[in-house]
């Protein structure tokens, strides 16, 4: 029993050297005021969200993501029994804004193409990528859930990898965010690469952008099509910031930049100043490439979706694609009122941008791509009915490899090695293991989303519409999704053609 009393007499030195420390210190008054004893409140404070998620909160109230949706997406990853028991624990009868998917009772033939059991559901784009605009490229993707834009840099090279060979396995595109082509992004999945304000990977030894190395970019990889990236859901009209902590030596090579300094990309774009520049840049990209060209941007100020549109409708220029990112959404680190004031939610964002192209008769010339928390069923389901065409999953896909939404992404601490630069946190993660994940939770999805479909009578996510879809003011009002978002009634899903098309297809897949 002697080894107690040095024990105890450590304890008892430690504990008086940091009372005289906090007596004498001037920083913190509850330090000075309550000595040793003050330390608890800022270990809390510290542990206070770790406690919140796992003890406090309730399955459908935290915040990005709730426990029911992280546990959805956990379990699809892993192939566990992603079902729930007992009813929905969501509280209906209160929400203002909750979503009701109107099932059928009697179906058209979509119930009879793909029966719940059938493990393995290619759903491909009911458009084809630049199709409209005769790109030499032009291409119908294989799959309507795809990886949105998270940048190596932001993201460690393993988790890249991972979410890379989890696309090429579920015949996915991955868009390589605005850091560049990374050696990360090269295991198999087709590419879509964003060009940021920065010009990341095609720029010259000034900054500027240079057509020749996109091309030879574009030449190296199995690049389907080319965003522009206007803004980004996290810090629209902001710009962004890696930080130097997460600049490596590979990183700097990939992007263009010094090593170990921070790297700011400008808010706005240098090579084209209004919606007129911006459509001769499209236009000269899908020129030199052949690709097809589009734009990702939140929505906020709307005078620019009038100008696009009016550009657009005299069928000299354009774009293939259009990308709108909620303002509830995005991967980067911002400042909070960003975060939580800059640009429109998605479906506010969303219908205002589709609403003006339905209105000039280009709706179905424009592939119209979500994101934005669209990961989960029923928000891609609503996404659908207002108008978009393809989901890109980001957060969602960063859930599946292994994110526990510590929120650390800003400070290079991730503690899973998802969004991190440091050797000591992604050497945990298995990019061979996490890649089977990420393919089998955007199975998943598009499982579920069958499901769906099927039950509301149609043979594909592009054909639900608005009348699908009620929001519920608790138990008083439904009121349809197209009269809440001011979309006219007599407009159609899809042309009659495409309509045609893409049901050929589903069944055709459902006969097999």
């Amino acid at each position: 029993m002697k080894w107690r009393y040095p024990i105890l007499a450590g304890t008892a030195a430690a504990a008086t050297a940091t009372a005289v420390h906090d007596l004498l210190q001037k920083q913190h008054a509850i330090l000075r005021n309550y000595p040793v004893i003050g330390h608890g409140r800022y270990l809390l404070e510290r542990v206070g969200p770790e406690l919140r998620q796992y003890i406090v909160t309730s399955n459908d109230e935290e915040r990005p993501f709730s426990r029911d949706q992280r546990s959805w997406i956990y379990t699809s990853s892993k192939l566990r029994n992603n079902y729930s028991g007992f009813g929905t624990d969501n509280d209906m009868e209160r929400v203002e804004g909750y979503p009701v998917i109107k099932h059928r009772t009697f179906t058209g033939p979509g119930a009879k193409t793909m029966p719940h059991a059938q493990e393995e559901i290619v759903i491909p784009c009911a458009k084809v990528l630049g199709a409209a605009r005769g790109r030499a490229k032009a291409f119908r993707p294989t799959s309507v859930v795809n990886i949105s834009a998270m940048s190596f840099g932001s993201l460690s090279g393993p988790a890249i990898e991972a979410i890379n060979r989890g696309a090429a396995a579920v015949g996915c595109l991955h868009n390589t965010g605005e850091g560049g082509l990374s050696p990360h992004h090269r295991h198999g999945a087709d590419l879509v690469l964003q060009i940021g304000t920065a010009y990341f990977g095609c720029r010259d030894e000034q900054g500027r952008f240079d057509m020749q190395r996109l091309k030879d970019v574009v030449a190296s990889a199995p690049v389907r099509a080319i965003e522009i990236k206007l803004s980004q859901g996290a810090k629209p009209g902001l710009g962004g910031l890696l930080p130097g902590a997460k600049v490596s030596r590979e990183i700097a090579e990939i992007r263009g930049i010094p090593e170990g300094k921070d790297c700011a990309s400008p808010s706005r774009h240098a090579e084209f100043s209004d919606v007129d520049s911006m459509l001769d840049f499209v236009e000269a990209i899908a020129q030199e490439t052949g690709l097809p060209v589009g734009i990702k941007s939140a929505v906020g100020n709307v005078t620019m979706w009038d100008e696009l549109v009016e550009q657009m409708a005299r069928g000299d220029r354009g774009v293939d694609f259009v990308t709108v990112d909620g303002g509830e959404g995005g991967t980067g680190a911002a400042p909070l009122i960003f975060a939580d004031s800059v640009a429109y939610p998605f479906r506010v964002g969303f219908s205002e941008v589709f609403r003006r192209f339905a209105q000039a008769g280009l709706a179905d010339d424009v592939v119209f791509i979500g994101a934005g928390k669209l990961g989960i069923p029923e928000n891609a389901v609503v996404a659908f009915a207002l108008g978009v065409d393809m989901v890109n999953v980001g957060r969602e896909a960063m859930l599946s490899i292994g994110c526990i939404q510590a929120q650390k992404c800003h400070t290079d601490r991730c503690p899973v090695g998802v969004a991190t630069q440091d050797p000591r946190f992604h050497r945990g993660l298995d990019p061979t293991l996490k890649s089977e994940r990420c393919a089998n939770y955007i199975r998943s999805l598009r499982r579920d989303l069958m499901k769906v479909t099927e039950a509301i009578g149609v043979v594909h996510p592009g054909l639900i519409s608005p009348r699908d879809i009620d929001i519920l003011d608790g138990q008083r009002i439904a009121t349809g999704l197209g009269q809440v978002y001011g979309y006219d009634p007599a407009w159609q899903r899809l042309r009659p053609g495409l309509v045609e098309e893409i049901e050929a297809i589903m069944l055709a897949q459902g006969e097999a």
